[in-house]
């Protein structure tokens, strides 16, 4: 248990949810003894995700079904820090939204109006359900001085079929079509970090980010100046890691390693 003894001190952990928490539907090995021992020791926990499509109460609700009960309050959206970000650049602005239904909610809890005919903002999150249509009313919208924003600037992401296109790959006709490029606000943004320490309630210092990728979870923690740990429960594997030109802090096999499970 001293292996990781300084990891056990922090107060807060922020932890990424796909590769670290779950996988498709679901729950890693390890990951319930890990979220009791952060129960019962009193630490600060935000699951962070640069998905959009769902709120808090959803993503609660799917961890819920795979048995794992946490309240909606230590979750933190790609969404909610766009939406976070622009109630700062604009309170009270409107926006023209592509994306699921987490995106429009979080940005009506900022004080976000939808306007499709003059908005301060095109908003965009990866949507199964994008459309022609939608691609030529954002580009219009952008070249007549809406600002391109995008959650977050994964090209790919998993899924159960192998990977699929992501948000930054599917925004891609606006950027080109416009000559305009979108702002992400998602990881590796640390803009989003500073967002959920925050929430946390923690100083950088005493906190930790779990992650399972290099380019996204560990470089915004290491730009953020958080410990970072990556955890190989997810897309990196220990071959993938020299590839970067930046490390984790610490590399571990998951999350049990931080309460003891594999010593």
């Amino acid at each position: 248990m001293e292996k990781y003894a300084d990891l056990r001190e922090k107060k807060g952990f922020i932890c990424d949810m796909d590769g670290v928490i779950y996988h498709g539907n679901k729950i890693i090995p390890h990951v319930k003894e890990f979220v009791e021992w952060l129960e019962n020791n009193g630490k600060q926990y935000l699951f962070l995700t640069n998905g959009s499509g769902r709120s808090p109460k959803e993503l609660a609700q799917k961890l819920g079904r795979m048995g794992l009960h946490v309240g909606e309050e230590h979750f933190y959206t790609s969404a909610q820090a766009t939406a976070a970000f622009l109630a700062g650049q604009c309170p009270g602005g409107s926006a023209y939204v592509i994306g699921e239904p987490g995106l429009t909610y979080a940005l009506y809890e900022a004080g976000f109006s939808m306007n499709d005919i003059n908005p301060d903002y095109v908003v965009f999150g990866a949507t199964k359900f994008l459309n022609y249509e939608q691609i030529e009313k954002a580009s219009r919208l952008v070249m007549n001085g809406a600002k391109l924003i995008g959650t977050n600037s994964d090209l790919t992401d998993p899924s159960e079929e192998g990977i699929v296109p992501a948000c930054r790959a599917l925004i891609s006709p606006i950027e080109m079509t416009t000559g305009r490029k979108a702002y992400f606000v998602g990881k590796p943004n640390p803009l989003m970090m500073r967002h959920g320490l925050k929430k946390l309630g923690c100083h950088r210092v005493e906190a930790a980010l779990i992650g399972d990728r290099m380019d996204t979870d560990i470089i915004a923690g290491i730009e953020t100046e958080i410990d970072t740990i990556l955890v190989l429960s997810g897309v990196t594997t220990m071959a993938d890691i020299d590839r970067f030109p930046y490390r984790p802090k610490y590399i571990l096999k998951d999350v049990g390693e931080i309460v003891g499970i594999h010593d």
